[in-house]
């Protein structure tokens, strides 16, 4: 890695009584114990982190795709993701872009050969948890069908030509509506439109 790459500094507290200059201050110094080059701080005060939308969080990504830095650095994997799964799909798109990310409370740092290889088991770990979510609703659909529980939406009904006829004939004599037409005869009102309309031929 190169010592003089530009570095983007991400900070967040939840209150907006809490201070993040304990967070900012270690992290500066951190950078300055590397020799990396700050490029900003994006901190976000009095956000939660449960939120999908944080300004400077959003502000970071937003240069991260303009590629005005090469790192990331947190304070800790929770002041940067909300869940496992967010935090993953960041670090993906960090290293589409080329970017690295360090956790400094963790210490877990994607520039190490230690780092890439944390990041490689958290991804497998979720792929793991996809396939067996994906296999428990495939079993339990097997299970339904094995009981008899009819999956998707139901058959359209076939109208005999004697109840075609009749349709028709409701329609054109009575102009009974398409609403009460596919009621009685047990199809959809689209069916009940289109079938009044054809041909009797």
């Amino acid at each position: 890695m190169k010592n003089d790459r530009y570095v983007a500094i991400y900070a967040r507290v939840s209150g907006v009584d809490q201070n993040p200059q304990m967070q900012v201050r270690e992290l500066r110094a951190h950078c300055r114990l590397r020799n990396w080059k700050i490029y900003d701080e994006y901190i976000d005060w009095g956000v939660s982190g449960a939120k999908d939308s944080r300004p400077e969080l959003n502000r970071l990504m937003s240069d991260a795709h303009r590629r005005k830095f090469s790192l990331v650095v947190s304070w800790k994997f929770d002041r940067f993701a909300r869940s496992v799964s967010h935090l993953l799909r960041g670090l993906e798109t960090f290293a589409a872009l080329g970017i690295e990310f360090v956790s400094l409370s963790e210490q877990i740092d994607t520039t190490t050969p230690a780092g890439k290889l944390v990041f490689t088991i958290l991804g497998a770990v979720a792929e793991l948890e996809r396939s067996l979510i994906g296999e428990r609703v495939r079993a339990g659909l097997r299970n339904a069908q094995s009981r008899g529980t009819r999956l998707g939406r139901k058959p359209l009904k076939v109208l005999t030509k004697a109840e075609l006829q009749q349709l028709r004939e409701e329609r054109r004599k009575s102009k009974t509506s398409f609403k009460c037409l596919a009621h009685k005869f047990g199809i959809s009102t689209w069916s009940a439109f289109h079938l009044s309309k054809e041909s009797n031929a």
